[in-house]
């Protein structure tokens, strides 16, 4: 009986060249799961996965700045979720920031409770804090009560910020979550 795998069983790391499919299909899974009541069949049916694929190619390959980053989380050598995070702005003249933002985070729905992603979080945070930032935020959809809870879980909590996004079909809102890290 061997002792050790050739890959640990769960892990994160940095996405490569090759992740952007798996990525697009735990994106597009996910939001089918979760938002499917909110968003509806309309805007479920338009997304497009090889939209979702190219995007997350640019992401993981020409990431548009310093700070920008794609992590995915493994079981074994299966991609089972994936964090985008970069850094916030100001609009100051030194265009400076103290906060990052987690842009995408998604565990495919059957994987999900399995500590994937509060793996991600960590690893995100853990990165946002070397880069010098105190602050993180996320935006999250109204309607989603588990992600919700697991944010509160993570230590982060709604600051009254709201956006109201366009989907073609229906206006949906976000709110911002915020901690300091």
């Amino acid at each position: 009986m061997a002792l050790f795998r050739e890959q640990a069983d769960v892990s994160v790391r940095p996405a490569v060249a090759g992740d952007e499919q798996p990525i697009a299909d735990i994106q597009l899974e996910a939001w089918r799961t979760a938002h499917a009541d909110l968003l509806g069949e309309p805007v479920l049916s338009a997304l497009d996965r090889d939209a979702f694929a190219a995007g997350w190619t640019r992401a993981i390959t020409a990431p548009p700045g310093r700070g920008h980053r794609v992590l995915v989380a493994c079981d074994g050598p299966h991609v089972v979720g994936f964090v985008a995070i970069r850094p916030l702005r100001d609009d100051g003249p030194d265009d400076t920031t103290t906060a990052g933002e987690v842009v995408a985070l998604e565990v495919l729905p059957s994987a999900q409770r399995g500590g994937h992603g509060s793996r991600l979080l960590a690893a995100a945070v853990d990165l946002l804090r070397e880069d010098g930032l105190v602050h993180v935020a996320i935006w999250v959809l109204d309607g989603d009560p588990a992600r919700e809870q697991f944010l509160t879980d993570a230590g982060l909590g709604p600051d009254g910020a709201a956006r109201t996004l366009a989907t073609g079909v229906r206006e949906v809102v976000e709110r911002r979550w915020v901690a300091e890290i």
